[in-house]
């Protein structure tokens, strides 16, 4: 077994502790208002396999960083929109450590979704259906 110096939820809960958290109820709330885009960081195999929240944008957990930077020549121009970028997940792990580090390189207008799209689900937020 390897001696891990920290774990991946000690990564999560700590990121949980430097982002701005939104729970779904809240969330919900701020589904029709266009200043607000969710991003959707899941694999897209997940998404073909459950769909995801209606009018989100699918940003894979591997390219976050490149499709945010306007440098990059793999940049989406979507980033360059005064909105409040939402990022979530299925649970919520993955997406907190996305939401941290998309503050951390500049993108500051930013939410994490608390219980990720499991939880989205759960309370029948509107979804577009698999692919």
């Amino acid at each position: 077994m390897i001696n891990l110096k920290t774990s991946v939820l000690e990564l999560v809960d700590n990121a949980k502790k430097e982002i701005n958290n939104i729970n779904v109820s809240d969330a919900l709330k701020l589904h029709d208002d266009k200043t607000n885009l969710f991003i959707d960081i899941r694999d897209i195999r997940e998404i073909q396999k459950s769909g995801r929240i209606l009018g989100a944008k699918h940003v894979p957990r591997c390219m976050l960083e490149f499709w945010i930077d306007p440098k990059s020549p793999y940049h989406k121009t979507f980033f360059n929109d005064d909105l409040r970028f939402i990022f979530y997940c299925a649970s919520d792990w993955r997406s907190a450590l996305a939401t941290q580090t998309a503050n951390n390189i500049g993108l500051l207008n930013t939410a994490h979704l608390l219980g990720g799209y499991s939880k989205w689900l759960e309370l029948k937020g509107p979804i577009q259906e698999p692919i």
